[in-house]
């Protein structure tokens, strides 16, 4: 699908720019925080509830709750409950809270400038052209464009996670270089944690998405479109665009605090 090579494109070039941005070196000379700070200081022991309260301020940073989902957003606007930065001991995910997380954010106030904005692309692009032009084309490729983005949410972040025990999360890493970091992101397409915490082959993500793809293409998508190669661009084009975010929210704290140190 058209619109969807639009959305790599999108989504790639504000990964580049923000990207590099974000690992921006030191200057030469440039001490680290850590070097900064007297090495003859003396910090007291903390007690259990110093630790809690350092552990609940670190959360509260990363927008971590105590149901051990996310109150992020993705520049400060896309949905990204099922991320986290500190996510060493939080919780398992229950059957009930991965809908429930899901369903939050599949039908998140955003989501409906997103999709218009995929509809309009793919109407100016008149892609499926089953669907017509005019109003009532760009209705139905609307509606289209939320069904499969909402269908796949599901699949792949509540059904198929609660059906097979695996935990629809994303853990950042935030540990070494560019390369790595990305390396791991990239895994995670392929390699989840079971709820038990165990690693595991990320069944949710590329049987669901499959299972979604299958869904959409043979029941409101144009006649003409009803068909296997179809299916399975749609498919590759749906793990394609979920590695590309995958990506973008490792390094989305790091965007996160260079944003907030320009503004300062």
């Amino acid at each position: 699908m058209k619109s969807s090579f639009v959305r790599f494109l999108f989504a790639g070039s504000i990964l580049y720019s923000l990207l590099a941005a974000a690992q921006e070196p030191q200057p030469a000379g440039a001490s680290s925080p850590q070097q900064s700070q007297p090495a003859t200081r003396i910090l007291p022991a903390q007690g259990k509830d110093e630790k809690d309260k350092d552990k609940k301020d670190k959360d509260q940073a990363s927008g971590t709750s105590a149901s051990g989902t996310s109150n992020d957003r993705l520049f400060y606007a896309l949905p990204n409950f099922l991320t986290l930065e500190n996510g060493a001991n939080v919780p398992p995910l229950t059957a009930r809270g991965k809908f429930k997380v899901v369903a939050r954010s599949s039908f998140d106030y955003v989501q409906v400038p997103w999709y218009g904005f995929l509809a309009g692309v793919s109407q100016a692009e008149n892609s499926e052209p089953g669907y017509g032009q005019g109003a009532e084309g760009y209705g139905k490729r609307f509606g289209a464009a939320y069904a499969d983005g909402t269908i796949e949410n599901f699949m792949t972040g509540a059904i198929v996670p609660s059906l097979l025990h695996q935990d629809p999360r994303f853990f950042q890493s935030s540990e070494g270089g560019f390369a790595r970091r990305t390396g791991y992101a990239v895994s995670r397409i392929f390699i989840t944690r079971t709820d038990s915490g165990h690693s595991q082959f990320n069944f949710s993500e590329i049987f669901g998405s499959a299972i979604s793809a299958g869904i959409s293409t043979y029941s409101y998508h144009p006649r003409e479109d009803k068909t296997l190669a179809n299916t399975a661009s749609v498919w590759g084009s749906e793990v394609g665009y979920d590695t590309i975010t995958i990506i973008v929210k490792e390094f989305w704290p790091d965007i996160r605090r260079k944003l907030s140190k320009n503004k300062k």
